[in-house]
């Protein structure tokens, strides 16, 4: 009889059984054959931050494509915010008027300002009046949220239109403003000359029509822009996503055999300034509040960290450090409570005032970082600013490091988001938040939580 196959078999399941009898847990797998000394141990430690409320002065770069419009009291805090706004007009190249309007004749000319939100109470009343721009702005220039308009036009001369109005335009029904069609609009009606000088100009000199440059210099009524200031009112605070100088018309249409009206508009955008004028008040109590800190927007106030880099060990590799803000609940119950901050970024306060923003800086995740409020958590978190801790360090021990070298701001921001995939999205722009929000957030007195873990070699 043939054993050799039954010797085969019987050697293939006493290897088959001696493998599956191995200890399946390969947390060892590779340490065993490492001398112990090498071998990477983590620890974690916790380290108090101290933070304080951080006045922004009123005067943050004004560097957003919306105007802010009114006035409006915070109930939870008691704070007041005051803004108005100063608007250029943008020319499209070449610039034309229909050649059929009606007896060459202007029906009316106005400004309208869009409201695409508001805070606050929407029939509040309010009184503006509009002056125009005696000066050019530099279209080169940094504008800063405490701009003093007076200093772009002549307020003590009579304006050249008055104002009234609520946000909500009662003069329309119902059935109207529930329109989809419908858009929410303050329009302010202009002198009719303005309009009738602006058109002839286009007869004789159409080269001041050329674009937005040539507009801008061309010294006609209301091309400078206009200030539209504030003159009384309380209660609410519109936000303002287009405004249009506008000069209307009848004109003819000869394929259609019929007349009809025609508008012809000067829209402030992007490629020309606008600068809106921030004024808070009130703030003060919330400076001196060591309890906690608050960050209000817009040009309100931030909040302040101390990092504790000298406490912080430097002979071992930080892996993680993770920085978390919780925010305290409103205790005001009130139907115009303000928005949470939705994005806070943390950048270094040299880095701050060494011009972040007028440099276009976004957050690098280096020694910037943007973190996105937690509704469920009621919390920010910034989940590794260990880089960031390490650049501090190194700072410290080369001699290198400032009066203000561990010093980091809080700051509400607007992030412009492009996708690059279908998942994923790249940050391709980073302005302060000019939108209404306050938050007051755990610190002052009661620090909060470093928590780094590190790793090193075991001794």
């Amino acid at each position: 009889m043939n054993l050799k196959p039954f010797y085969i078999l019987a050697l293939l399941f006493t290897t088959f059984f001696a493998i599956i009898s191995c200890d399946d847990n390969t947390d060892t797998l590779g340490s065993d054959m490492m001398p112990s000394t090498d071998i990477v141990v983590k620890e974690s430690r916790t380290y108090d931050v101290f933070t304080q409320s951080y006045s922004a002065g009123d005067s943050v770069l004004a560097r957003s494509s919306k105007s802010y419009l009114g006035q409006f009291t915070d109930p939870e805090t008691g704070t007041i915010i005051k803004s108005d706004f100063i608007a250029q007009f943008h020319c499209i190249d070449d610039f034309a008027f229909p050649d059929s309007i009606i007896d060459n004749s202007i029906l009316s000319t106005d400004l309208r300002l869009f409201v695409t939100k508001y805070v606050g109470d929407s029939l509040a009343t309010f009184k503006i009046s509009v002056y125009p721009l005696t000066k050019i702005m530099n279209p080169d220039a940094d504008y800063y949220t405490n701009i003093d308009p007076t200093q772009y036009c002549d307020t003590s001369e009579k304006p050249i239109a008055e104002k009234w109005f609520t946000l909500s335009d009662r003069t329309i029904s119902d059935s109207e403003r529930s329109s989809s069609s419908y858009k929410n609009k303050i329009i302010i009606p202009l002198p009719n000359t303005i309009g009738k000088q602006i058109r002839a100009a286009w007869d004789s000199n159409p080269e001041y029509f050329k674009d937005s440059e040539a507009w801008i210099n061309s010294g006609l009524p209301g091309c400078k822009g206009f200030y539209f200031k504030l003159e009384s009112g309380d209660g609410a605070l519109a936000y303002i996503n287009i405004v249009q100088f506008n000069i209307n018309y009848r004109y003819h249409l000869p394929d259609e055999k019929k007349d009809t009206t025609g508008t012809s508009q000067f829209a402030a955008t992007e490629e020309v300034i606008q600068a809106t004028h921030f004024a808070n008040y009130n703030l003060e109590k919330l400076l001196e509040d060591t309890s906690s800190t608050y960050l209000k927007s817009p040009a309100g106030i931030f909040t302040m960290a101390t990092l504790p880099i000298d406490q912080i060990l430097s002979t071992d590799t930080i892996n993680q450090a993770k920085l978390v803000l919780t925010r305290y609940n409103d205790i005001v119950n009130s139907g115009f409570r303000l928005d949470i901050p939705k994005y806070l970024l943390l950048v270094r306060l040299d880095d701050y005032n060494k011009g972040f923003f007028e440099n276009y800086h976004l957050a690098d995740a280096n020694t910037s970082y943007l973190s996105m409020f937690n509704s469920t958590n009621n919390t920010y978190t910034f989940n590794n600013i260990a880089h960031l801790i390490s650049t501090m360090q190194k700072e410290l021990r080369d001699g290198s490091a400032t009066a203000n070298y561990n010093k980091v701001l809080l700051i509400p921001v607007e992030p412009t988001f492009e996708s690059s995939t279908v998942s994923t999205k790249n940050l391709v722009k980073l302005c302060h938040d000019f939108s209404m929000t306050s938050a007051r957030l755990v610190g002052g007195n009661t620090p909060v939580k470093l928590d780094i873990i590190y790793s090193k070699f075991a001794q």
